[in-house]
């Protein structure tokens, strides 16, 4: 069975591009527009892995996944930001909600896909 991925992200052209990408490596993908839209996509499925953008309308990402990180069922869900946001204050506010891994753009498939496999496997 695939393992499942929801991908978080406000670009239009970046959801088509990693929905295309993690398809071509069998991944089932849900993607959402924003932090908000995510958090009704949580609805008790199994989730393997989350990858999720920080800047976002309505609601960032780091506020997502903190929101996330609450719900019993995606406790331990892994997360790997993927963003333009290279800061280490911002890292770090990450890394205390919860994210694994932090990815900034523009990036290598390779390099993500590296991430996708080595979280959803741990």
């Amino acid at each position: 069975m695939a393992k499942t991925i929801l991908f978080v992200e406000d670009s239009a052209s970046m959801r088509q591009v990693m929905m295309t990408t993690l398809k071509r490596e069998g991944y089932d993908v849900i993607t959402a527009v924003d932090g908000q839209d995510a958090l009704t996509k949580l609805d008790g499925k199994k989730i393997h892995l989350i990858i999720s953008d920080v800047n976002m309308p309505n609601m960032d990402g780091i506020t997502f996944v903190k929101k996330a990180k609450q719900l019993p069922a995606y406790k331990f869900t892994p997360v790997i930001m993927l963003t333009t946001e290279s800061q280490e204050s911002k890292m770090n506010e990450g890394r205390a909600a919860g994210v694994k891994a932090w990815i900034v753009k523009p990036f290598q498939p390779p390099h993500l896909l590296a991430a996708v496999s080595q979280l959803i496997m741990a």
